[in-house]
């Protein structure tokens, strides 16, 4: 496969992981083939959350790269994800978004299926009876339990659901390590969860930016005036930047500071020292017993998944390509089932910060977008991500784009480029 894709020119000169050829988010091949390696064998993807199905027959559509999956609550109880593509004739069968339901069936000749994915209705299996002899009807060899839905390995923690096709995936605490582990037990440290709801985008630009974008301690304190005005997140926070051993997840650990003039905000555009709220609910920032020191955790884990904690606003954000040069970001903003009115308003009000119209994140999907563009503009170019140097490694400060790097060092190794 790697020959295929390097007949006409190499795709990535040389062993560095701080010079990204733009072909990286163009390439039609490159994207199939990231499919096939990252989303659909050897890694898990975030499905949901166990609040979003919590009584049995409670379902939940969903994707995992560009492949449409069912999470749903059986009747015992039990947490399954299946392939959403009859066996049949490969109808996508289930349309809604979500629901209860005791079965699942193909409205298009009405194959039915438990819960679990298991065939268990075929109508005329055994023909029909006409004129004094039976006509037609499936094979006499014909096994339900050969024609079910894909069912897919399943792992939960905290009450967050991952899925794999692979079912020979590592556990999935193996495969966030122990450090990622210990931010992602943080946040999910058993308590149960709350949905609060949703928001949804579809962002012109290569998957892989979002990574980057949620990996990239440069930019928030230039980018967005939101963080560098009111001190949530820049470069003179007390920080942390943290990686698997395999340098594909994340977590970019901060502590808030006090905002104002800096040295961090000389001759900084987005910085807007008059800037003031009429409301300043928004920023009405509790410190919750579970945090620690930091006021913000943002985990990246490779390949579908953001987990964010910024102040007092949680959420997940799953991120579902869509080609190349588009993928879809889904936003569940949730809370904890013990918060009190008051701190479920606050969650609310903070989530205002984010999500596509967000004071803050609406920002980040315009410069995807525009990204994208360049490399479109641009295809034999390539990116500069050298701040801070040129190899991978764990840091106490924002000044760096080490996590960029470790996750295309990460990536160079499991696509063969």
């Amino acid at each position: 496969m790697a020959s295929a894709l390097t007949q006409d020119r190499p795709v990535w000169a040389g062993d560095g992981i701080s010079r990204i050829p733009f072909r990286v988010y163009t390439d039609q091949q490159l994207y199939q083939r990231e499919l096939e390696r990252v989303f659909y064998q050897g890694h898990w993807n975030y499905v949901g959350l166990e609040a979003e199905i919590p009584n049995p027959g409670d379902f939940k559509r969903t994707t995992i790269g560009e492949r449409s999956v069912i999470l749903v609550r059986d009747q015992e109880g039990g947490i399954n994800v299946v392939e959403n593509v009859c066996a049949h004739r490969g109808m996508k069968f289930c349309r809604e978004r979500s629901g209860n339901r005791k079965d699942f069936h193909c409205p298009y000749h009405q194959w039915n299926y438990d819960l679990k994915g298991n065939l268990q209705g075929v109508p005329f299996r055994r023909g029909v009876k006409q004129d004094g002899k039976v006509n037609g009807g499936m094979p006499a060899d014909f096994r339900p339990q050969d024609h079910g839905l894909t069912q897919l390995k399943v792992a939960t923690r905290g009450g967050v659901v991952f899925a794999s096709f692979d079912h020979e995936v590592e556990p999935l605490e193996d495969y966030l390590g122990p450090e990622i582990l210990g931010y992602f037990d943080r946040l999910f440290n058993g308590r149960k969860l709350k949905v609060l709801g949703y928001n949804k985008q579809r962002i012109p630009g290569n998957w892989k930016l979002m990574q980057e974008n949620i990996k990239d301690p440069y930019h928030p304190g230039l980018l967005h005036t939101w963080f560098v005005t009111f001190g949530l997140w820049r470069a003179d926070n007390k920080a942390r930047l943290v990686m698997d051993p395999h340098l594909r997840h994340a977590a970019m650990v901060s502590t808030r500071g006090q905002g104002g003039k800096g040295e961090v905000t000389s001759g900084v555009a987005s910085f807007k020292d008059q800037m003031t709220l009429q409301d300043d609910r928004i920023l009405d920032i509790v410190h919750e017993p579970w945090w620690g020191d930091p006021t913000a955790v943002m985990m990246t884990v490779f390949p579908s998944v953001i987990f964010q904690q910024q102040v007092n606003s949680v959420s997940t954000r799953h991120i579902q390509p869509n080609g190349p040069d588009s993928f879809d970001f889904v936003w569940t903003h949730f809370g904890f089932e013990d918060d009190t009115a008051e701190m479920t308003r606050r969650r609310l009000r903070q989530a205002n910060l984010f999500g596509p119209a967000g004071f803050v994140s609406a920002d980040d999907g315009e410069v995807i977008e525009c990204s994208q563009e360049g490399f479109s503009q641009k295809p034999w170019h390539r990116v500069v991500a050298e701040l801070g140097g040129t190899t991978a490694e764990n840091t106490e400060h924002m000044v760096t784009e080490t996590l960029i790097r470790g996750m295309y060092a990460y990536w160079r190794k499991v696509m063969e480029i």
